[in-house]
């Protein structure tokens, strides 16, 4: 699938009606969407076949677009029953496979190594801090293989800040940081941190 086409069919995925200020939510677009999957995808060749979690899926259109392009098996996690019913709406009209799990963090219901790939677009942690590091710190602990996260261009010097504090504990874990990219106009950049030999050099 090419990326125009991903795009053009993440499209249609119903979003938010009434998004919830305090849980953060806002839509991941088909634009932001379908680069960061297809980055994934044809860069790093860490769907097709992938396990993959969408953590904090909202209306789903990051698993979807896994899905769409291959994962082996999806499961969406969010605390918001709406959320979730929408993401199952949209995946019955793509009549695409997707499992939910209804669950507020840190009480994570997913083990450790669960999956292998972990996608997410998290809370910025404006209404309640350390959000995003609460979602990326359970990420780490559910992906065998990959987390990719999606941040602001501006919360970049924190995220390299964060990077030299875990540091010393992440090569005891065997987990590697990883700046993947810096694009969708500037504004928004991965961060992508992987487990021991499974490392990819950069292009």
């Amino acid at each position: 699938m090419k990326l125009k086409q991903l795009e053009s069919l993440l499209g249609d995925v119903q979003q938010f009606d009434n998004p919830k200020i305090e849980l953060e939510q806002y839509p991941t677009g088909p634009h932001i969407a379908s680069r960061m999957l297809y980055e994934i995808h044809s860069r790093f060749d860490e769907v097709e076949g992938r396990s993959v979690l969408d953590l904090g899926c909202g209306c789903g259109t990051l698993g979807i677009a896994a899905a769409m392009l291959g994962a082996e098996h999806v499961v969406g996690v969010d605390a918001d029953e709406a959320a979730i019913a929408t993401a199952q709406a949209n995946c019955q009209e793509y009549e695409i496979d997707m499992d939910f799990i209804q669950a507020r963090l840190p009480h994570m219901p997913l083990t450790s190594d669960s999956v292998e790939v972990v996608v997410m677009n998290p809370p910025f942690g404006t209404r309640t801090k350390g959000a995003d590091m609460l979602f990326l710190a359970a990420g780490l602990k559910a992906a065998s293989v990959a987390v990719y996260s999606l941040h602001k261009s501006s919360t970049r010097e924190q995220y390299e800040t964060l990077e030299q504090r875990m540091l010393k504990s992440c090569i005891s874990l065997g987990i590697t940081f990883q700046q993947c990219t810096n694009f969708i106009n500037g504004r928004k950049w991965i961060l992508k941190w992987i487990f021991g030999d499974l490392c990819h050099s950069e292009d």
